[in-house]
C-alpha cells in the first residue's frame, strides 16, 4: 500500500499508475497518474470511490489490508467516470450487503455501465445537503454538476473537516513523483474541467461556507496546508482571469520562417520589459501544455503559416481546443505568413469571433514568405500594443 497518512480514521487506499501514456487517451502523463480512493473506518466502513480497471488488483489489496478482515458497509460514488468507477460492480459482488451512495444521475449511469443485482434495494439516494452518520463521522453531500460530469458530487466529513473533492483540486502525476503542484494541476484543470468555470465557481461558493482543514481529491496529492493557495488558484482559473503577467506566443511554422518571426516577437517583448515570455511550437510540443499556458497569461500572440487558403492545421486544432474550453477575456496579437495569398490571419479571427471578450490587437502582422523591414516594423507596433 502507498504509505500516505490521511488521519487515524481515514485510510488512503488509492494507487499510482506509471504504465499509462495517455490519460483519457489524449493527455500525455510522463509522470503517470494517481487514482485516489479512501476508506473511512468507523462503526460503518465507507469506501470513497474505486479506481481505474487498470489497477484493480493493487487497489483491492490496499482495501483488504486497510479493512483488517472487516467488511465494507457503504460505497460513496462521487463521479462515474471509469477512472474512478470501474470497480463498482466488482465491489458490490464482493460485499453483497454493501450500500451504494449516490444521487439520481449516479444511479442512472450505474445502470448504463453495470449490471448490479438488487440495485434498487442497495442504493442510498442523496441530494443537496443530505447527511449520512456512520459513527463518529458524519458525511454531508453537495452536488457539483458539470464539474465535470452531470452526476458529480463532493462529500464533506464534518468531524475531521475533510472535503472529498472528486476531480476538483486534482493534478496529473503519480504521488511518488517530486514536482510542483501548480503546473500539472493547471494543465489538468484547463484540459479536463476548464470549460465549466461557472460550475466550479458555484462549487467554490458552497465550499466557502464549510470549515475545511483537508482536501482529498481523486487525482494528485492530499492537500493539508495552505489551502487558501489552492482555493485561490481555482478561483482564478474558474473565473477565466489571467494568472501571471507575461505573454504566451504559440506558433505553427512549416519551414521555419514563421518560427523565426515568433522568436523575433519574443525578443522584442523582452526588450520592452516583459518579464515572462513563453514560446510554444504547436507542431511538436504538448497541446495540453499549450492550452494551459494560453489560460495562464492574459496576453498571447498567435503566429501561423497559411495552408490551403486557411490556417496551418496545428494552429487550427489549437484554436478549436481553446474554443471548446470556453476561452475568454484575453488580449491577442496575430502574425500570419503566406507566400502568394496569406490567409491565416483572417481564419484565426473568424475562430476568435466565437469566443467571449477577446481583444484583437492591431496591427495584424503579415509576412510574405519571410520577415522583411515592413513586417518587422509591424511587429514592433504590435509589441507596443501588447504591452
Amino acid at each position: 500500500m502507498n504509505n500516505i497518512e490521511v488521519t487515524n480514521y481515514v485510510k488512503y487506499i488509492g494507487v499510482n499508475d506509471k504504465t499509462i501514456d495517455l490519460f483519457e487517451s489524449q493527455y500525455k502523463v510522463p509522470n503517470g497518474i494517481s487514482y485516489n480512493s479512501y476508506l473511512i473506518r468507523d462503526e460503518k466502513n465507507v469506501v470513497m470511490d474505486t479506481v481505474d480497471g487498470r489497477m484493480t488488483k493493487d487497489w483491492l489489496n490496499n482495501l483488504e489490508e486497510a479493512l483488517e478482515g472487516d467488511k465494507v458497509d457503504y460505497l460513496v460514488v462521487s463521479h462515474m467516470e471509469p477512472d474512478h468507477a470501474s470497480n463498482i460492480e466488482l465491489l458490490s459482488n464482493k460485499y453483497p450487503e454493501m450500500k451504494i451512495v449516490g444521487n439520481n444521475k449516479t444511479f442512472m449511469y450505474i445502470k448504463q455501465f453495470f449490471n448490479i443485482s438488487n440495485l434498487e434495494e442497495r442504493q442510498v439516494m442523496v441530494k443537496e445537503g443530505d447527511i449520512l452518520n456512520i459513527g463518529k463521522h458524519t458525511l454531508q453531500f453537495f452536488m457539483a454538476p458539470m464539474v465535470h460530469w452531470p452526476e458529480v458530487m463532493v462529500t464533506y466529513e464534518q468531524s475531521e473537516k475533510i472535503l472529498f473533492s472528486a476531480d476538483g483540486f486534482g493534478k496529473f502525476g503519480a504521488l511518488d513523483v517530486d514536482e510542483e503542484w501548480v503546473d500539472e494541476a493547471r494543465r489538468y484543470y484547463f484540459n479536463i474541467v476548464g470549460k465549466y468555470g461557472a460550475q466550479v465557481q458555484a462549487l467554490l461558493k458552497k465550499a466557502s461556507n464549510l470549515d475545511i482543514k483537508m482536501i482529498c481529491p481523486l487525482h494528485g496529492p492530499i492537500l493539508k496546508e495552505n489551502l487558501e493557495y489552492y482555493i485561490n488558484k481555482y478561483d482564478i482559473w474558474s473565473s477565466y482571469k489571467p494568472e501571471d503577467e507575461g505573454v504566451f506566443i504559440a506558433y505553427a511554422s512549416i519551414y521555419g520562417n514563421t518560427k523565426a518571426a515568433a522568436i523575433q516577437m519574443a525578443k522584442l517583448l523582452e526588450e520592452k520589459g516583459v518579464k515572462q515570455v513563453v514560446l510554444a511550437d504547436l507542431t511538436r510540443e504538448d497541446m495540453a501544455e499549450a492550452i494551459s499556458n494560453a489560460f495562464r497569461f492574459g496576453k498571447i500572440v498567435l503566429a501561423s503559416s497559411s495552408y490551403n487558403s486557411g490556417i496551418f492545421p496545428p494552429m487550427e486544432q489549437f484554436l478549436h481546443h481553446l474554443e471548446g474550453k470556453n476561452y475568454q477575456n484575453r488580449k491577442i496579437g496575430i502574425i500570419e505568413n503566406g507566400t502568394w495569398a496569406p490567409s491565416a490571419g483572417k481564419c484565426i479571427k473568424s475562430i476568435l469571433d466565437n469566443m467571449k471578450d477577446i481583444t484583437i490587437c492591431e496591427p495584424m502582422v503579415t509576412i510574405r514568405s519571410r520577415m522583411n523591414e515592413t513586417s518587422k516594423s509591424q511587429m514592433e507596433e504590435l509589441a507596443k500594443e501588447l504591452i
